[in-house]
């Protein structure tokens, strides 16, 4: 985005906001002349034109969906490694059991259905302990230092070769993660992959089995059930979402 974008971006939002502005003055006075009390103000100038909510995007669409492949699929044990909580944890809580491993910690106020341990996960030596595992828009971030971790160019490469080893033969691991038209490091926030990397990832390409590829185009569309290859060259920031199953 080039100066004149961010200038045409700013005016956009002062106009939003004075706009939002004058409603709530004009709605503050109606609201005293009905008789209201006012305990503080607490001016919100920017959701009157808003939607009702997002439908779309990289969080909305692959929490559900993986939701509902591990609900179909009804392993005996699922593991998520570092998810997002108030999406596809809930989602997962609100019908079975999930366990959490991420290397942040959380507080002790959680869902029954919700066990969390605080480990970094590329350091686990366990294997085959469980035959359903997610790792969700969250590979991307690991060796960039972003949640205390240490930095690891090949984090990532390490984080995977653990999820791999962790699964039980014929398991399913569902992975989301950045992708585009190349592969880019945007330090210290995430990587963007390019669709192939992740399966060229010597852990993968040994013991796993693509069985299914979706993914979230630049326009915060779901493309179901796709051919890998058949996604545009020109893709910027999408997100695939990966169904492996364990071969060896």
């Amino acid at each position: 985005m080039g100066i004149k974008d961010d200038l045409a971006l700013n005016i956009e939002q002062m106009t939003q906001l004075l706009e939002g502005r004058k409603r709530f003055l004009q709605e503050k006075n109606e609201w005293i002349k009905q008789g209201g009390d006012i305990t503080r103000l607490h001016p919100i100038l920017e959701e009157y034109s808003d939607e009702a909510g997002e439908t779309s995007g990289h969080y909305f669409h692959q929490d559900l969906l993986v939701a509902s492949f591990i609900h179909q699929r009804n392993p005996t044990r699922h593991i998520d490694v570092g998810s997002r909580l108030d999406g596809f944890v809930a989602h997962v809580a609100s019908y079975r059991k999930i366990e959490v491993f991420d290397i942040r910690k959380l507080k002790e106020s959680c869902h029954e259905n919700i066990i969390f341990t605080q480990l970094d996960v590329t350091k686990v030596s366990e294997k085959s302990i469980s035959d359903s595992i997610s790792c969700l828009h969250a590979i991307e971030h690991f060796g960039l230092g972003r949640y205390g971790d240490e930095i690891d160019v090949v984090g990532h490469e390490k984080g995977i070769d653990s999820l791999v080893s962790m699964l039980k033969r014929d398991g399913f691991l569902y992975l989301s993660m950045p992708i585009g038209s190349r592969d880019e490091v945007h330090f210290n926030a995430h990587r963007i992959f390019h669709p192939h990397t992740i399966l060229r990832i010597p852990s993968i390409e040994k013991n796993l089995k693509l069985t299914r590829f979706d993914f979230v185009d630049d326009e915060g569309d779901l493309n179901l059930d796709t051919n890998i290859n058949s996604i545009k060259a020109d893709l910027n920031h999408g997100c695939g979402i990966y169904t492996f199953q364990k071969k060896n």
